[in-house]
C-alpha cells in the first residue's frame, strides 16, 4: 500500500475515484430520472420524491454532491439469493435477468411494507 504524501492516507487517489464514480452515477440517475421517473425508481431503488429531486437537481448540485469521499450509491446485491442467480451457470441470460428482476421487486416490495408499518 502506498501513503499518500499530501493527506497522509492510504490510496490518495480513493477520494478522487469516489467522486467519479459518484458522479457518473449521479448523472446516469438524473438521466434515468428525466426519460422515465417509474422505471429509474425501479431501477435505483428510490422513492418518487427522491427520482423527483435527482431530475430537477442543477449540474452544480450534482457536482457538489458527488465531490462527497462518501459513495452515494449502495449494492442491492446483499444478500446470498441475489448473488446466486448470477452464479447458477446453465441459466439463459434473458432467463436471469427476469429472476433478478422478480428478486428485485419482491425486495423493494419488502421495503415499502415495512416502511408502511413503520
Amino acid at each position: 500500500m502506498e501513503l499518500d504524501k499530501d493527506s497522509g492516507t492510504v490510496g490518495g487517489d480513493i477520494s478522487k475515484e469516489i467522486g467519479d464514480i459518484n458522479l457518473a452515477y449521479m448523472l446516469l440517475a438524473q438521466k434515468l430520472a428525466k426519460q422515465d421517473r417509474a422505471a429509474a425508481m425501479y431501477r435505483l431503488g428510490v422513492g418518487r420524491e427522491l427520482a423527483d429531486l435527482l431530475a430537477n437537481m442543477s449540474l452544480t448540485q450534482i457536482v457538489k454532491l458527488a465531490a462527497s469521499n462518501f459513495l452515494l450509491c449502495s449494492f442491492r446485491l446483499d444478500d446470498h439469493p441475489m448473488f446466486a442467480v448470477f452464479g447458477e451457470g446453465n441459466k439463459e441470460p434473458a432467463l436471469q435477468q427476469a429472476h433478478m428482476s422478480i428478486l428485485m421487486s419482491a425486495r423493494q416490495m419488502q421495503s415499502r411494507e415495512a416502511g408502511a408499518l413503520a
